[in-house]
């Protein structure tokens, strides 16, 4: 197993092209202007406002956003002094967590180097470079005194992650240990298993807030660190020594209530476990093998809680889930350090964030797992796109409040916003839809109610006050199923469930669905089982009998199958021949509406013109001004045939109906996104800019469009959107996630307001 595993990381590290970092320009250089400014002449000017005022900086470069990883190789991960050279693909992974997780922009920067002093001249000349230093890898004592030094001379925050990454994470994940046992840190007693710059500086954080110095003991390979050793001591692990005959960690275990160990593999055994107090709180984080497997600990404390530093155990201490979050907080309001108050401000966000229930993205990551706070569940999982939304500000707002922060920020709401827009993309462009679906949250019923998703997607909408969800399904197995997921829905107070076994309104539901199908072939008594098992037609007869609002299915099942029941129970408006579905594809470079991506195989050019009107109604609802494209391989008559001909009366059609709308065709996909391209080919186009509203021809070629777009430009999708319908109703896929459920249930509690205006 592991032969394979290192054989896929050499694979993964050399292909497709070597290395796990590029560099990549933010700005176009397409032409001889582009030319000028990015260098020279223009660039001047951005150095000379630089020059009379060094803030400018942050306005003008890269550097507000862009920190250092550096390292000299002396103590890398569990591999040791492996040199400055063989420490760059890890100092190269950790530039791509920090992209990856926050948004910042790291490079790499390895130091071959053992000198202290070198070492610390040459970090400190590179701070009109970087907004920020992370320093990785050096080992204890000569990292104190690197960091120290660097802090004192530097203004921009320094920040040794070995040693308060981890203090971080492990002091969150104390603190919510404690809390789970009972137990308040000022009373607690700590055995640490390692002095080294990690062990040092968590009990450092822990000290400052409440643990007292007195309780603590520590041990490394010396044995017992006690007033008087003389083998391997400094001044930082001296800070800890005690006055005591112990010696071994056989001598101080009984009653202890955390262990924390950051030492060596096996070093705890199951005889000490059996002597500590009460609901013990064990931290074994040697990695890769702890200092005693987790299961070794339950064989003589079924009380214990327990983390290590595997993700193959519950509670993986991990410092991903702090350095890129705090250095996006610090960079955003330009602070000149990372003090105590910044940490501390994490360790609260981590810790609370664990009370909360896991994310969808958290238990699709894992693989379907669901995790709530207790003793396998003490801080959030790695992948939890909230740690984005909640560290930041409270790094922030403490950066502020301890007059560190040379950028403060005046809008906190606006740039909550914008770190959420980064997380789920779709903040931004679903923000009108939400404020205006909490202004008057209606009655969505969900079909399939019994759905995972479903059942996190109502507790997001309940928390938000988007809609007043009602879920079709089994009350006992939704209860169930909430309480497995630990949410806070109360069923008859911030949801409503409707059994189709014991429904109430059977009566009513079964008459209404006999009268729309009695002419389609369906019997009485055909309609009496299906308001009984059908979930969707049920859901759909109560929109139209006025107890539902709107109503979400297609989570689970296959759409085509959805969209038969709602072609035949909602139907499509008057003088329309059928429904449609638009796809919002939110993507790097802007926001995209494409039509038709799910019902209409081959429709007329009348099909298309009434598709693309409705489409452009969609757009506008989400605050932009609808410019489409009648997408072709044909450009504005380049090709004659029946294909090419559809869409030009397309046009003709649009433009006798909807004489205001911008639209133009036909045209090829890059003509419509490029202003340049589109010139080129046809001066005079109906709309300036790119298209926002590409309308495919037929149903293979927008499906297609959609899912490669979706994934080669790594798009996030909301919808399918359905339009035309008599009632609000919209049919989802098997892919779509709590967020996407959430998205759409705020659009068509916004349709079903604008349905009573």
């Amino acid at each position: 197993m592991k032969d394979e595993l290192d054989q896929a990381a050499l694979d993964y590290h050399r292909f497709p092209q070597p290395g796990k970092l590029e560099v990549t320009p933010t700005k176009n250089m397409a032409n001889q202007r582009d030319l000028a400014l990015a260098y020279s002449p223009g660039v001047a000017a951005a150095s000379l406002a630089i020059a009379a005022d060094p803030a400018c900086a942050a306005d003008y470069t890269s550097r507000g956003n862009l920190v250092a990883v550096i390292s000299n190789g002396t103590a890398v991960l569990g591999l040791g002094a492996i040199g400055a050279l063989a420490s760059k693909p890890v100092m190269e992974g950790k530039a791509v967590l920090f992209k990856k997780f926050a948004g910042v922009n790291a490079f790499d920067i390895e130091m071959d180097t053992l000198d202290v002093d070198r070492l610390v001249d040459a970090i400190s000349l590179l701070e009109p470079t970087f907004g920020g230093i992370n320093l990785e890898d050096i080992k204890a004592p000569e990292c104190f005194e690197v960091e120290k030094r660097l802090k004192a001379m530097m203004k921009i925050p320094v920040f040794h992650d070995d040693q308060h990454g981890t203090a971080i994470c492990v002091a969150a994940a104390i603190r919510n240990g404690l809390r789970v046992a009972g137990k308040q840190i000022e009373d607690v007693k700590l055995v640490c298993s390692g002095a080294g710059a990690a062990a040092i500086a968590c009990m450092n954080l822990l000290v400052e807030m409440g643990l007292k110095k007195e309780n603590i003991v520590v041990n490394d390979r010396f044995g017992i660190i006690y007033k008087g050793r003389v083998e391997e001591m400094n001044p930082y692990n001296a800070a800890y020594a005690i006055d005591t005959d112990a010696r071994t960690l056989d001598d101080v275990m009984d009653g202890v209530d955390v262990f924390l160990g950051l030492s060596a593999p096996r070093v705890l055994k199951q005889h000490h476990v059996k002597v500590m107090a009460e609901n013990p709180l064990i931290l074994a984080l040697a990695n890769p093998e702890p200092e005693i497997r987790p299961e070794l600990i339950y064989e003589v404390r079924s009380d214990a809680i327990v983390a290590t530093g595997r993700s193959d155990y519950p509670n993986q201490v991990n410092n991903v889930l702090c350095f890129p979050f705090l250095f996006r907080g610090a960079l955003d309001v330009g602070a000149t350090e990372i003090n105590e108050a910044m940490k501390i401000a994490v360790v609260e966000a981590i810790g609370d964030l664990a009370m909360r229930e896991a994310s969808d993205a958290v238990v699709s990551a894992y693989g379907g797992a669901e995790f709530h706070f207790g003793r396998d569940y003490l801080i959030p999982k790695p992948f939890d796109p909230r740690l984005m939304t909640i560290i930041p500000p409270r790094v922030a707002r403490a950066a502020m409040e301890t007059g560190v922060a040379t950028r403060p920020i005046t809008d906190f709401e606006a740039y909550e916003r914008q770190l959420e827009s980064f997380v789920f993309r779709s903040g931004m462009t679903m923000k009108p839809v939400f404020e205006k679906a909490k202004r008057n949250p209606q009655r969505i019923v969900f079909a399939e109610g019994e759905s995972q998703r479903v059942i996190n997607a109502a507790q997001q909408l309940v928390d938000d006050g988007i809609c007043k969800p009602i879920l079709l399904g089994n009350p006992e197995l939704i209860q169930r199923n909430i309480e497995a997921y630990d949410l806070r829905l109360k069923i008859g107070e911030n949801i409503t469930v409707v059994d189709p076994r014991n429904n109430p309104d059977y009566e009513r539901h079964v008459e209404e669905h006999y009268a729309v199908m009695c002419r389609k072939g369906v019997t009485p008594m055909y309609s009496r089982r299906v308001m009984t098992a059908r979930t969707t037609q049920i859901a759909a007869v109560m929109v139209r009998c006025g107890d539902a609002d709107a109503m979400i299915c297609g989570v689970e099942g296959n759409f085509i199958s959805h969209l038969h029941y709602v072609r035949d129970m909602i139907g499509a408006r008057p003088g329309l021949t059928d429904v449609a579905a638009v796809t919002m594809l939110i993507l790097k470079q802007g926001t995209y509406f494409l039509t038709d991506t799910h019902v209409s195989e081959d429709p007329t050019a009348e099909q298309l013109a009434d598709n693309t009107a409705l489409a452009a109604e969609l757009v506008a609802g989400f605050g932009f001004e609808p410019k489409a494209a009648l997408l072709s391989h044909s450009n504005f008559g380049s090709r004659m045939n029946v294909h090419s001909a559809k869409l030009r009366k397309t046009l003709e059609i649009l433009r006798e109906k909807h004489p205001d709308l911008l639209v133009e065709g036909e045209m090829h996909a890059d003509a419509a996104l490029s202003q340049d391209v589109r010139d080129r080919l046809f001066k005079g186009a109906a709309f300036e800019g790119e298209a926002n509203l590409l309308v495919c021809p037929d149903l293979n070629s927008a499906n297609i469009a959609y899912n490669m777009t979706k994934m080669l430009a790594d798009g996030l999708p909301v919808g399918p959107m359905l339009v035309g319908t008599n009632y609000p109703v919209h049919i989802l896929t098997e892919s779509t996630t709590v967020r996407g459920i959430v998205n759409m249930a705020a659009f068509a509690s916004v349709e079903g307001m604008n349905r009573k205006v």
